[in-house]
């Protein structure tokens, strides 16, 4: 006990400070998140401090105290700030010194465009804070604000002014913002607009491709036609299925027209279905909105029109948000080509 009293305790003065408390030599550590949260961890270091003072340079909560070798955390907006950090010694003198920050949010990767029914919008995209929607049918548009996980409700495009392409920005939360475009699909379908993917999936083994047009005359002159085939042997229920982006609005007119080429002269009488599924709300059930037209010539371009005022129970604004192609379901396939173009719904 004798010795022990006598002998003094490394690093302590007779005044009792801590050596190098007021030295200046106080640093910190900033560790900046990169997840767009914004979270900063501030360790802050100091020679002989027993605690520390931070203060974030931003917010009102005044300073924070920090053991020695512990952090603090706090959300910093995108911007600069002053974080102020105070060594305290175990005598209570101090020392300050303040460190630059420069919070800087990444740009959003990955982002991904849904659309469902009828034009319901979400979104995901890795470091987004949250999202704009631009739906491509009016000038100067405003952005629709989406949240994270967020589905928008219905849209319903105008019935001409087409195609429209859905525009979504990705937020970071800060100056960076990451944008993606979707071409949609949805009539007039005339298989020209650069980006729009023209989906035909097909079932019974028929099969659909986007082509040169074969006979540049007459009622059509444009470039690129769709070509069904339906090889000998394909069942008479044999067709595609088309999931539209912009459903076909009923309240804009009941009757759609095709532009139809038949090579073979043995194609004429044989009729061309366009089937219209999947009705928003349920309501007509599918199998009932079936209108069929024959093909009356071979070797030019004619237009078929399909009416379906004619069918009783469908609501005039009711909308398809499915279009399927069947051709001759009265046979099995016997190696039949034809070329459709330029589908599109009128009064």
């Amino acid at each position: 006990m004798a010795l022990a009293i006598s002998c003094s305790i490394e690093g302590i003065s007779d005044d009792t400070s801590l050596p190098g408390a007021g030295s200046g030599n106080v640093n910190k550590v900033f560790d900046i998140s990169n997840d767009n949260s914004g979270n900063v961890k501030i360790t802050p270091t100091g020679d002989g401090a027993t605690s520390f003072a931070v203060e974030y340079g931003h917010g009102t909560d005044g300073a924070v105290t920090v053991a020695p070798g512990e952090s603090t955390t706090h959300a910093y907006p995108e911007g600069d700030y002053t974080v102020k950090v105070t060594a305290i010694s175990i005598s209570g003198s101090t020392t300050e010194q303040t460190f630059p920050l420069k919070v800087v949010y990444r740009a959003p990767e990955n982002l991904q465009i849904t659309t469902a029914d009828e034009m319901k919008v979400s979104a995901k995209a890795d470091y987004a804070s949250s999202f704009l929607v631009y739906y491509g049918d009016i000038a100067n548009e405003e952005g629709t604000p989406m949240a994270i996980g967020e589905v928008l409700p219905a849209h319903t495009y105008p019935a001409t002014g087409g195609p429209f392409v859905l525009k979504v920005v990705a937020l970071s939360g800060g100056a960076a913002k990451t944008e993606g475009t979707k071409s949609l699909f949805g009539t007039p379908i005339d298989f020209e607009t650069a980006g729009v993917d023209y989906f035909f999936g097909t079932f019974g083994d028929v099969t659909f491709s986007k082509v040169a047009n074969p006979n540049v005359t007459g009622l059509n002159t444009s470039a690129t036609v769709g070509k069904y085939t339906k090889p000998t042997g394909v069942p008479n229920w044999s067709g595609t299925y088309s999931p539209l982006n912009i459903p076909i609005n009923f309240a804009y007119g009941k009757k759609i027209k095709v532009l139809a080429y038949n090579p073979d002269a043995a194609n004429i009488g044989k009729k061309l279905n366009i089937e219209l599924e999947w009705a928003v709300g349920g309501t007509p059930a599918n199998g009932v909105a079936v209108q069929k037209a024959a093909f009356t010539t071979s070797g030019a371009w004619e237009e078929l029109v399909f009416d379906y005022s004619a069918i009783s129970g469908i609501p005039a604004g009711t909308k398809f948000t499915q279009l399927v192609l069947r051709f001759n379901d009265s046979d099995a396939g016997a190696g039949e080509v034809i070329y459709i173009d330029n589908v599109r719904l009128t009064n």
